[in-house]
């Protein structure tokens, strides 16, 4: 009976706890939804794993340097491409060269759409304020309207790294949510005649106007929002070696090799910091609550700019657009493009729909920047 209990106390078993097993449920839940429903799997996959392994008795994986000279766990040095703010300026360089500009130059007038989508992230952080967050935590809670995965984690390690867990999973499981989350919105804020609206044809926008708008964005958010430099300057990098046309190879390179590798390195350094003690708080419950009321109010905000528009202008926008100006680069787009031709099976809204989409994505990093401004 002794050796058993000698083996048993060798094991890790005796370190097992029931937030460790609480834990291992939501991991399921995770999973199932990236696996099975097909919720945003390239990130929520290396983030329930992560957090599998955080809610496992290990040893040797997350552990810091024990002294001057000891050696680190595996999890403590990936997570440094975290805190040390390297991996969503990199996830930022392959997103700017998947991205197409063209529908937003074609008609800057979507422009306004994805600044309305703000409106969602600068109500919640007065909302989170008011519930006893501190401004940085809000701030770190609005962005989550942005829907905007490495932004939320890129602002959260910034001015609130102890809810960079709770924040991330809550922003990446609302981009996985925007075809189920969006749609009632959407409907109940449009009639049956403003999303049959069919909007004029985008003229084609030339690789040079293409280049030199990658170039006066980087210029014109740089100066106006320094804090925003990294995500801005990654962004437009990896659209201007898309739109050139000389640098193929390190193109294809950000939108393959680059952004794959460090999504799988991003998702699990996220999960890895979901603990059971850290993530089964009230909190934690508030955040994500706080998070559906951003996405909300942002996706609100857009349409409804959309509408407004419409009561100043001969060329009308169908509102359904205005949805897209979230940056969930381009599942938001779909949507508008599904509940369009839900009305009209012959409305093509995905080009239009992507106006609002990218700008979103500026919009979502010139707001983080600014808070880092104000509250850094």
């Amino acid at each position: 009976m002794e050796a058993v209990n000698d083996l048993f106390a060798l094991t890790a078993l005796p370190h097992l706890t029931w937030q460790m097993m609480v834990m291992w449920v939501v991991v399921v839940v995770l999973m199932y939804l990236a696996v099975f429903k097909n919720f945003e799997p390239l990130l929520l996959v290396p983030i329930a794993f992560g957090a599998l392994l955080a809610n496992l008795p290990t040893e040797g994986l997350v552990n810091a340097p024990a002294g001057e000279h000891g050696v680190g766990g595996l999890f403590y040095y990936i997570s440094m491409g975290i805190h040390l703010e390297i991996f969503p300026p990199l996830i930022f360089l392959g997103v700017g060269a998947l991205t197409d500009f063209g529908p937003l130059i074609a008609n800057p007038r979507t422009l306004m759409l994805g600044a309305a989508a703000q409106f969602g992230v600068f109500g919640t952080f007065l909302g989170a304020v008011l519930l006893g967050f501190s401004p940085e935590q809000a701030a770190s809670i609005g962005i989550i309207g942005g829907a905007d995965g490495p932004t939320s984690i890129f602002l959260s390690n910034k001015l609130a790294p102890e809810l960079l867990a709770p924040i991330a999973v809550a922003a990446y499981s609302y981009m996985a949510l925007v075809p189920l989350l969006q749609p009632p919105i959407m409907r109940a804020l449009t009639t049956e005649k403003e999303r049959r609206i069919r909007m004029q044809s985008l003229r084609k926008v030339s690789r040079a106007e293409k280049l030199v708008f990658a170039l006066i964005v980087t210029v014109m958010v740089i100066l106006l929002v320094p804090a925003a430099a990294a995500l801005i300057g990654m962004l437009m990098l990896g659209n201007f070696l898309r739109e050139c046309g000389v640098t193929e190879r390190l193109s294809k390179a950000a939108q393959n090799e680059v952004i794959n590798a460090v999504t799988i390195f991003l998702g699990a350094s996220v999960g890895i910091t979901m603990t059971g003690e850290r993530f089964l708080q009230l909190e934690t419950l508030m955040i994500l609550g706080l998070g559906v009321v951003a996405f909300g109010v942002a996706t609100a905000s857009g349409v409804l700019m959309a509408k407004g528009m419409n009561m100043v202008s001969k060329q009308k926008i169908n509102p359904l657009i205005g949805s897209a100006g979230v940056s969930a680069v381009p599942m938001a787009a779909r949507v508008s493009q599904v509940e369009g031709q839900r009305a009209d099976p012959q409305n093509f809204l995905l080009m239009h729909a992507m106006g609002p989409n990218v700008a979103g994505v500026i919009g979502t990093a010139v707001v983080a920047g600014y808070f880092i401004a104000m509250l850094g």
